[in-house]
C-alpha cells in the first residue's frame, strides 16, 4: 500500500479520456426527477470548486448556479460516489486518466468527508491517500486504535476492580486514558492544517 500526497495539479476543463474514465463512476441510476442534462459540465464545476478550496457561492456563471452544483455535489456524497473513487484509483490496473484526476478527486473527498463521515476519512488512510484527510493523520481520529484501546481499557479497569488499585495499575489506566484521547483525535483543528 502506498501512503503518499498526491502532486498539486491546477484546474482546466476535463479532457475526453478523463469524461471517459469517470463516467461509469459518476452515472447515478433510478435517480428521482429530471435526467441531468450535462453532468461532464456539473463535474467541472464540482472539481473547480474542490480544487480551487472555494465556496459554493463563487462557483463560475459558466457552471450554472451554485446552489444545482453544490445539491448535486451532495448527491454524489449520499451516493458513495468518493469512495468508489477511491477505489479504483487505489487498484494496481487503475487507468491513467483517471490517474491524471488524482488530485481533484482527493480534493473533492476533503470537502466530501463533511458529510461522509468518519467511513470515508478511514477508507482514505487506509487506502494511503493522505491528501484526501483534512489534516495530518495523527491529529485525525483513530478508529482501528481507539477500539483497541477501548478493550484494553476495559480489562484493565475489571483488573483493578477485582484485585485492589495499587500504583503500577494507576499509572497503567493514566497511560490508557492518554492512548485513548490520541485515537480519538483532536475536536478542532485550524486553517494551517489543511492540505494545499
Amino acid at each position: 500500500m502506498r501512503r503518499r500526497l498526491t502532486p498539486p495539479r491546477r484546474w482546466q476543463p476535463l479532457a475526453d479520456a478523463e469524461w471517459d474514465a469517470l463516467l461509469p463512476f459518476v452515472l447515478v441510476r433510478n435517480r428521482p426527477g429530471r435526467p441531468l442534462r450535462d453532468a461532464r459540465k456539473r463535474m467541472d464545476a464540482v472539481f473547480w470548486t474542490a480544487a480551487s478550496g472555494s465556496a459554493w457561492r463563487a462557483v463560475p456563471p459558466r457552471f450554472g448556479k451554485p446552489d444545482t452544483v453544490s445539491r448535486h455535489f451532495r448527491r454524489l456524497c449520499h451516493a458513495g460516489l468518493w469512495e468508489r473513487l477511491l477505489r479504483a484509483l487505489a487498484l494496481p490496473d487503475a487507468p491513467p486518466a483517471l490517474l491524471a484526476l488524482e488530485h481533484w478527486i482527493v480534493s473533492a473527498c476533503r470537502r466530501a468527508a463533511r458529510l461522509r463521515g468518519l467511513g470515508l476519512l478511514t477508507l482514505a488512510r487506509r487506502l494511503g491517500f493522505l491528501s484526501a484527510l483534512r489534516a495530518p493523520s495523527l491529529y485525525l481520529p483513530k478508529p482501528d486504535l481507539s477500539e483497541l484501546v477501548h478493550r484494553w481499557l476495559h480489562r484493565a479497569a475489571e483488573h483493578a476492580r477485582e484485585h485492589g488499585l495499587d500504583a503500577a495499575a494507576l499509572g497503567f489506566l493514566r497511560f490508557c486514558h492518554r492512548l485513548g484521547a490520541f485515537a480519538a483525535g483532536r475536536k478542532r483543528l485550524g486553517r494551517r492544517f489543511l492540505p494545499i
